[in-house]
């Protein structure tokens, strides 16, 4: 079966797009060809697929998946290219869009310019809703909710501690941590750091995802502080690994870091891709995030 794709990203978050619209894959099959479409070897390359099909309660249902095969509830920057793809292939002309991802809607306003005599997206504002602080449901085991600046220990043995010495540290041996856990529609643990640059991240994240204390895996922010409005952030995605950027993972970092007293309720994340934007309304209680959507190319492939 003969499949047109689009590779997108956001923030160097990049995934395969596919239209549920025009084509239809066998759900048992779905996992394999999603881990040979996004191996970066043998197949497109991606952090994973998105299908893009029709919502009875949305304009559009984004359906992700993540690299190895397995489903993913949110992608912020998936989220962001999803509203591109509908609207550059003319599947819509309204710049305020509706998105179902695993039964939740998410709001998007869509910024246009001028491209090739046509206009195109070149940036998205999407409502995340309300960030998810209650243990049971990101969820987490955890001392008391909601979680923040909690101990957790990762086991490392033989390896220094990637944190410092002041009070972001979360601790001083080797393999302990803080972390500040948050929902944005998928489980997020934050955790603040002195150096992002020189952290073994592939040593860490998978502990961090596979930890005990995270039913259904985890993603893991790494975050340093610039100051009040500017962090740096390292990303280790569940089902995936590192990514470039991760765009649910920016919103739960300006969560983490109001609820913390670290920084503002409005942020610059600066991640390995880009930059996105985040505000956290506290009286609406509502995540506002805002960066590119860009198409990388497009094609055909067997499916």
């Amino acid at each position: 079966m003969e499949v047109r794709f689009t590779k997108m990203e956001g923030c160097g978050n990049d995934y395969v797009y596919i239209s549920g619209f025009d084509h239809q894959i066998d759900p048992e099959k779905k996992p394999e060809i999603i881990r040979r479409l996004s191996d970066r070897h043998f197949g497109i390359g991606g952090d994973g697929v998105i299908f893009i099909n029709p919502s009875e309660i949305a304009d559009f249902e984004m359906e992700m998946w993540n690299a190895d095969g397995t489903r993913g509830e949110m992608c912020g920057n998936g989220l962001r290219c999803v509203g591109k793809f509908v609207f550059d292939k003319g599947m819509t002309d309204k710049k305020e869009i509706t998105v179902e991802s695993f039964g939740k809607i998410k709001y998007l306003t869509l910024y246009t310019e001028e491209k090739d005599g046509r206009e195109a997206v070149s940036s998205v504002r999407v409502n995340m809703g309300a960030p998810i602080l209650d243990a049971e449901d990101i969820p987490v085991a955890a001392g008391s909710s909601p979680v923040v600046a909690e101990p957790i220990h990762i086991n490392l043995p033989g390896a220094e501690s990637s944190t410092g010495a002041d009070d972001r540290s979360g601790g001083q041996a080797a393999g302990d941590y803080e972390m500040t856990c948050v929902s944005m529609g998928n489980p997020h643990a934050v955790v603040y750091i002195d150096d992002t640059d020189g952290l073994e991240i592939e040593k860490i994240g998978p502990l961090f995802e596979n930890h005990t204390r995270f039913p259904n895996r985890t993603n893991t922010e790494f975050v340093e502080i610039i100051d009040q409005n500017h962090v740096k952030m390292r990303v280790w995605e569940r089902g995936s690994g590192e990514t470039l950027a991760c765009g649910t993972g920016c919103c739960a970092v300006c969560v983490a870091g109001v609820l913390n007293g670290f920084t503002a309720s409005k942020l610059e994340v600066q991640v390995l891709g880009g930059r996105l934007l985040i505000e956290w309304d506290p009286e609406e209680n509502l995540v506002w995030m805002t960066g590119p959507a860009t198409t990388v190319f497009e094609g055909t492939v067997q499916v």
